[in-house]
């Protein structure tokens, strides 16, 4: 293993944030005398461009975060970058999430009790969504074009809680009149799920439990439906169609 070999292997790690301060310190002067460096590096981080994870209002320690983002690596592979640097980076999100809901409650003892219990709940919704990334058994990506925009969902499977993560970003809000569907596709048919809100300037995160009905769960789409509609099967046009 050469010396450029260490800044080539930790490219996304640097663009994550995940290097000690030594170590991000060393990289950024690397980058300066190399070009190769430079433009991956501005590759990764335009695949990465739909999270805020410039917007952190609290830092999860360096090497937590490694851990986490090296675990969300080791999965299992893929045949592509991009389903990479969406698992880890979502995956570094959700810690940002769950430390800016601990700082939350601990600064909150003069606060209201409804004040307290909502921070609390924020604080477990972000614990079992980085739960649920941490221990995913397949981690799925599609990427998703509406109009000239072009974002993609994420899919974290833990088998072992038979619930998902689904995150949904890069997407414009429907036209009017309609809605992003998210649907389970079983081994008897499609499943509705939930409503997907588009067009926000962070991606959607869903947490959900696999449906009472339709048997084995075998993927996901996502569909455009009139708004308002509780038809039982997709009408509208599909946008993504993920097998597990």
């Amino acid at each position: 293993m050469s010396a450029h070999d260490w800044f080539v292997e930790h490219r996304t790690s640097f663009v994550v944030r995940s290097l000690e301060a030594e170590e991000e310190s060393t990289f950024r002067a690397h980058l300066e005398g190399c070009e190769d460096c430079r433009e991956a590096i501005h590759q990764i981080e335009q695949e990465l461009a739909w999270l805020p994870l410039g917007t952190t209002p609290v830092t999860p320690r360096p090497e937590l975060k490694r851990r986490l983002v090296e675990s969300a690596l080791g999965i299992r592979p893929r045949r592509s970058f991009a389903p990479l640097l969406a698992a880890a980076a979502s995956l570094v999100l959700a810690v940002s999430a769950w430390t800016w809901a601990t700082s939350r409650v601990r600064s909150a003892e003069r606060t209201t009790e409804e004040a307290r219990a909502n921070l609390s709940h924020q604080l477990e919704m972000a614990r079992d969504t980085l739960e649920i990334m941490r221990t995913a058994s397949l981690v799925r990506h599609a990427s998703i074009r509406m109009g000239a925009q072009e974002g993609g969902m994420v899919i974290f499977a833990d088998e072992r809680t038979h619930r998902w993560n689904v995150v949904v970003y890069g997407l414009p809000a429907p036209q009017p009149g309609q809605m992003c569907q998210f649907w389970f596709i079983t081994e008897t048919g499609m499943v509705r799920g939930v409503e997907v809100k588009t067009g926000e300037r962070t991606p959607a995160f869903l947490t959900l439990p696999m449906p009472p009905s339709g048997g084995q769960v075998m993927g996901a789409a996502l569909t455009l439906e009139p708004m308002g509609s509780s038809s039982a099967a997709p009408e509208g046009k599909e946008l993504a169609h993920l097998m597990l």
